[in-house]
C-alpha cells in the first residue's frame, strides 16, 4: 500500500493511535505528532513540521474544537499535493475550517469514521466511513475514499449538514441516553437483566469505552444536537406524564390510550415477532463475531509468516474441532453438525487471509 504513505498522523489519541497502528501493520510508514500524548519512538516526530514533511497523506485526528488551530499550525508546512483527511465526529465546523485555512491550495477531505478504536482492535465489520464531497476537491475525496477502502472500510457520501443532522438524531442522542444510565449507576448487565435490554447495555458500554471528549463534542459542536435533545426530552416528559396520570374511570389494563402504547412492528403474533427479532439480533451478532474472528486469524497468519510457519496447522485444526464437538455435546447440540460449521468458519478465515495476503 505504498500509495497511502508516508502518512502523518496529527493527534495520537485513542483513534489516531488505533489507525496509526493499523497503517503500520499494513506496512505503511507513519510519522506522528501530538504534544499531549506519548508516542512510540518508531513513529514520534519532534514537531508537526517534521511529521508532515514528505507525507503523502495527513490524518488530522484532533478533537473537533481544535481543528482550525491545528490546521493553521500545519498550513505553512503542507505541500500542494499533500492530502489532508480530517476525521472528526462533527462535520459542519471542521469543513468550514478546512475551507477557510486550506481552501483550494491544499487537497482535503472531511470524513467521519463511524467506528472507534475498540472496533478496530476487535476486527469488527462493517467499518463505515462518511465522506463529505466538495465540488472543487472531487479528486481529494476520491483519494480519501481509496485510503479508507485500503484499510478495509466501506464508504458513503453525505453533505456536512445532512451528516450532522443524522448524527444529532442518532450518535449524539445515544451517548446522551448512555450518560444518563451511567450517571444513575443502573446495572444493565446483571444476571437478572432481560435479554431485551441487551441493545441498550451495548450502547452504554460503547459510550463508556470511547474517548471522554467525544461526548461533549457530539453535542457542543453539532449545530443540530440541542434541538434533538429537546425533542427527546419533550417526548420522555410526555411519556412520564402519561404514566403518572391515574387511569380513566372504568379503563382496564389492556385498554390504555395511545400515550401508553409502543408502536407495533408487524401483524405477526407477539411471541413469533419477538422470536424473529431475537434471531435477527443473534444473526447480526454472529456476523460481527465471524468478521472479528477472520480479522484475528489474519493477524495470526501474519505472525506465523514472520517466523516462517505455514498458514495451515492440521494438528491445531483437529484439536479445535475436537474441542468444539465436546462443547456442542455439553450444550445438547449435534457434535458433528457443529464441527461442520467450524470447518466452514476456518475456511472463511483462510479465504479472508488469502484475499488480504498483500
Amino acid at each position: 500500500m505504498d500509495f497511502l504513505g508516508p502518512v502523518a498522523v496529527i493527534g495520537w489519541g485513542r483513534f489516531g493511535c488505533a489507525v496509526g497502528e493499523r497503517l503500520l501493520e499494513s506496512g505503511v510508514r507513519v510519522r506522528a505528532w501530538d504534544p499531549r500524548a506519548r508516542m512510540p519512538d518508531a513513529v514520534a516526530a519532534a514537531s508537526a513540521q517534521e511529521a508532515v514533511c514528505g507525507a503523502k497523506t495527513v490524518l488530522l485526528a484532533v478533537p473537533v474544537p481544535n481543528t482550525e488551530a491545528a490546521l493553521r499550525e500545519l498550513r505553512p508546512h503542507l505541500a500542494a499535493e499533500t492530502l489532508v483527511i480530517e476525521v472528526g465526529s462533527v462535520k459542519s465546523g471542521p469543513t468550514a475550517a478546512l475551507e477557510a485555512v486550506l481552501g483550494a491550495a491544499v487537497p482535503w477531505a472531511a470524513t467521519h469514521p463511524l467506528f472507534g478504536p475498540v472496533s478496530l482492535a476487535l476486527g469488527e465489520r462493517p467499518l463505515r466511513v462518511v465522506l463529505c464531497p466538495r465540488a472543487r476537491h472531487e479528486a481529494a475525496v476520491a483519494r480519501a475514499d481509496e485510503f479508507w477502502r485500503a484499510l478495509g472500510c466501506e464508504t458513503l457520501r453525505m453533505d456536512p449538514e445532512e451528516h450532522d443532522r443524522a448524527m444529532a438524531h442518532s450518535h449524539a442522542l445515544a451517548f446522551f441516553v448512555a450518560k444518563g444510565f451511567l450517571d444513575c449507576g443502573f446495572d444493565l448487565e446483571s444476571a437478572w437483566t432481560p435479554p431485551s435490554v441487551g441493545g441498550i447495555a451495548r450502547t452504554v458500554r460503547s459510550a463508556r469505552e470511547d474517548a471522554g471528549q467525544l461526548y461533549a463534542s457530539l453535542h457542543r459542536e453539532n449545530p443540530y444536537a440541542n434541538e434533538a435533545r429537546a425533542r427527546l426530552l419533550d417526548a420522555l416528559q410526555s411519556a412520564d406524564a402519561a404514566l403518572r396520570a391515574p387511569p380513566e374511570p372504568g379503563e382496564r389494563a389492556h385498554e390504555e390510550g395511545e400515550a401508553l402504547r409502543l408502536a407495533e412492528l408487524s401483524d405477526a403474533p407477539p411471541p413469533l415477532r419477538a422470536a424473529r427479532e431475537r434471531i435477527d439480533e443473534l444473526d447480526q451478532e454472529l456476523l460481527r463475531l465471524l468478521a472479528q474472528r477472520a480479522e484475528i486469524a489474519l493477524r495470526a497468519g501474519r505472525a506465523k509468516a514472520e517466523v516462517g510457519r505455514g498458514v495451515r496447522d492440521p494438528r491445531r485444526e483437529e484439536e479445535l474441532l475436537a474441542a468444539r464437538r465436546e462443547g456442542a455435546a455439553a450444550l445438547g447440540l449435534d457434535p458433528e453438525a457443529v464441527a461442520e460449521i467450524f470447518r466452514s468458519v476456518m475456511n472463511l478465515s483462510r479465504s479472508h487471509q488469502a484475499r488480504n495476503a498483500s
